[in-house]
Parts: structure tokens; C-alpha cells; sequence
């Protein structure tokens, strides 16, 4: 098996990925964390590194915790652990963070009292929330990452469970090998994965297959989206149409891609009512075909990647501002 790829990149994490090593003999309770919200690469690299260490580590106690997601689980990944608080006392285990560059978006805030926090990321820090980390802001996902670091683990094994959920993983946050995030180690990783004997017509319709109802959601999309005078489309969907729709406002974006491809369309988004009492607001999930999206998300409370980002505003009464910035980011050089 020719793995140039894998072998350089594993060089050049070299000393992280031997000080995570020896962090995961030294504990025998592990916990692996995610982000909040989750999508396909949250849960693959969360569930693919615990396909990983239970395969090659039986005698250890191996844990995944966090929000269940509305479709994915238990359609594709399992209902996640409910850990009892007794269970977080004590600093006895190993908390391994993925996918997530704050503690405020990790999925269950109880990592913080493991003995040591571990983490892989290819989000841009914003604090510091781990001993020892992998961070590389140009990969596709993270999925690539923890991928990686599991096949350059000499003598460990990844079996085909493991490899299928870290492959949805770098499918999901590369746009199906679309974005510009997607390099030869990106390919070189899928391609390990591949060799396992995944099944990936399989996958691609765990991934992908909606129910009927979904024609009712995307006539919507068709019937009410919005394009600027510089390319931004976008469609709002308030609580009411929720309702309508028969959807809860993490699957207001599922169908935010319908946009793509589109001459004349240079980003596009999907604008969602949460009525969270905790945290009221209109979620925004923000694409791209070439512009960096990636500043405009922060200065909207968000962030994430050059192509795909997330952000939100608290009020509708933003909206228009919000627009602007988008339509004024596309204007810029034309």
C-alpha cells in the first residue's frame, strides 16, 4: 500500500502525535468529545476514534458523549453515552476533544475534569483548552486528521467500522472531495480508508437518502430564496415555517447546497429561527464557491472554514446588515 502522503504528514506531526500516543497508554478511562450540533464530521472522527481505540485497546474503557444529532443518530452513528456525574470525579481519565477550537462549543462541559485533555482540530484556536493537541487549519477535516493519526500507529489495526465513519466524516466536511480544502493527503487518507472494504455506495445513501417529505422542504428552498445584485442567495425559514415544514432548526440547513453550482451565485446560505430560551437567535449556515467566508462568520459570531462557515445574528432586524456585508464581501474586486 503506497502511503507517501500519509507518511509525510505523519512526520510532520510527529511529536504530537507521539506525546497523544503515550496520553491514551497512560489512562485506562478515555471519553472522546465533539462539538455541539454535530455534523457528519464531528461524529465520524468521534466514532471512527472509538471504533479505533476499542479495536486495539480492549482492556481500556472507552466512552463518546455529546447532543444527539436529529437525523444522523441513531440512522448512521449511535445514540451517544449518558455518562452519570460520579463518573467525572476524581480526574481519573482521558478526555481526547475533536472537531471543536473552544470549550464553550464542546459538547458536554464536563471534559474539563478529566486528568488530561487531548485534542484534534483543524478549527483556528481561540483558546487554549488542551495539554496536547493536532491542529491544522488547512485540512478538509478532522476527520483526516484523526485518520491519519491512526494510521501511522504502528502495529494498531483500523478495521472497516473504524475507516467507514471517518470517511462520512471527510466526505461531510469537504463537500464530497468539492472543496478547496481537499489536497492529495486528503485523497491519500480516503484511499487507505477505501482498502479496509468499506462499502461507499452504501455510505453515500446512509448519508444522503432523505424521506419523502424533504420535496415538501426543498419546494420551500425553490419558492422563497433571495439572490443579491453581487451573487448572495440565501432563504430565511422563522419558527412558523418550522412548524409548517415539520423540521427543527438544525435541519434548516440541510438542504442550504440546493444553491450551489448556480451561475451567478458566489455564496449562499441558509437562515434559521433557533427559539432556544437559552439562546434565541437565527443560525446561519454560510457557503461558498471561491470567496473566504471564513472573517465575515467571525465578525458574525461564528467562524469556521474559507468555503464553509457558520455564524448567526440575534434579531431578524440584523438581517439586512448582515446581507450587506455578505453582498459587499462579493463586491470587492469586481
Amino acid at each position: 500500500m503506497k502511503r507517501d502522503e500519509i507518511q509525510a504528514y505523519g512526520k510532520a506531526h510527529k511529536a504530537a502525535y507521539s506525546a497523544i500516543r503515550k496520553d491514551i497508554l497512560a489512562y485506562d478511562k478515555i471519553v472522546v468529545y465533539r462539538h455541539i450540533k454535530p455534523d457528519f464530521d464531528a461524529l465520524g472522527c468521534q466514532m471512527g476514534l472509538v471504533h479505533f481505540l476499542k479495536d486495539n485497546f480492549p482492556n481500556k474503557e472507552i466512552h463518546y458523549v455529546g447532543d444527539d444529532h436529529v437525523s444522523f443518530t441513531p440512522r448512521i452513528f449511535p445514540e451517544m453515552e449518558r455518562l452519570p456525574e460520579s463518573f467525572h470525579q476524581g480526574k481519573g481519565f482521558l478526555a481526547i476533544v475533536c472537531d471543536v477550537g473552544d470549550a464553550k462549543r464542546v459538547a458536554d462541559p464536563r471534559f474539563q475534569s478529566a486528568g488530561k485533555v487531548v485534542k484534534f482540530d483543524h478549527h483556528p484556536c481561540r483558546e487554549d483548552i488542551a495539554e496536547d493537541y493536532v491542529l491544522d487549519v488547512n485540512a478538509a477535516s478532522a476527520s483526516e486528521i484523526v485518520a491519519d493519526f491512526c494510521l501511522n500507529w504502528k502495529g494498531k489495526t483500523l478495521t472497516k467500522a473504524a475507516a467507514e465513519n471517518f470517511y462520512i466524516g471527510i466526505v461531510g466536511d469537504s463537500g464530497r472531495f468539492l472543496f478547496s480544502s481537499t489536497s492529495s493527503h486528503t485523497f491519500d487518507v480516503a484511499s487507505s480508508l477505501i482498502k479496509t472494504g468499506i462499502n461507499m455506495s452504501l455510505i453515500y445513501q446512509k448519508m444522503y437518502e432523505k424521506p419523502i417529505s424533504a420535496l415538501t422542504r426543498q419546494a420551500y428552498v425553490l419558492n422563497h430564496y433571495k439572490v443579491t445584485e453581487h451573487g448572495f442567495a440565501y432563504y430565511l425559514i422563522p419558527i412558523e415555517v418550522e412548524n409548517e415544514l415539520g423540521i427543527v432548526c438544525e435541519q434548516g440547513k440541510e438542504n442550504v447546497n440546493m444553491l450551489s453550482n448556480i451561475e451567478g451565485i458566489e455564496v449562499w446560505a441558509s437562515i434559521t429561527q433557533d427559539v432556544d430560551p437559552k439562546d434565541p437567535c437565527w443560525r446561519i449556515s454560510l457557503r461558498s464557491k471561491s470567496k473566504d467566508i471564513s472573517a465575515l462568520a467571525a465578525k458574525w459570531g461564528g467562524g469556521g472554514h474559507a468555503q464553509a462557515s457558520g455564524c448567526q445574528f440575534k434579531d431578524l432586524s440584523q438581517l439586512d446588515a448582515f446581507v450587506k456585508d455578505v453582498d459587499g464581501l462579493l463586491a470587492q474586486g469586481k
